[in-house]
């Protein structure tokens, strides 16, 4: 283990906080958000060094793997499905991933994996008027 980057492990679903907020502002598709709202994920982290190979598996039998390489843009995919290229970065003991429309975080903390996703995008109220004839 390197310090605070020991994150290799298997790790069960404990408890979430604001999922539904959130998921509903990243646009999940409602079938996703029931999905996951009793999912009992299990992730499964595999480190040497600063390569990461991250498994989500689903019950079910259904997994999500990202493979990457800290500081190198890697090839991911989100719970959602959709594919995108990230660069993860390391901040103070947290891995940092920017998703499509959220930052991740990751980190080791009491023994357990903690992971926070935030939203980045700000909704944007356009408003247009037409001149009275």
């Amino acid at each position: 283990p390197q310090g605070t980057m020991a994150f290799t492990g298997k790790y069960e679903f404990e408890g979430d906080e604001n999922y539904d907020a959130f998921v509903q502002k990243i646009g999940l598709s409602s079938d996703k958000v029931e999905m996951g709202r009793n999912c009992k994920i299990v992730t499964e982290v595999v480190q040497n060094g600063n390569d990461f190979t991250w498994t989500q598996h689903f019950p079910g039998g259904r997994t999500t793997t990202n493979t990457f390489t800290v500081g190198k843009e890697a090839d991911m995919e989100t719970f959602g499905g959709k594919k995108f290229q990230a660069t993860v970065k390391l901040e103070d003991g947290k891995l940092v991933a920017e998703f499509p429309n959220y930052r991740h975080t990751a980190e080791i903390s009491g023994g357990k994996l903690v992971e926070v996703s935030a939203q980045t995008s700000r909704a944007v109220h356009k408003r247009q008027r037409k001149s009275p004839k």
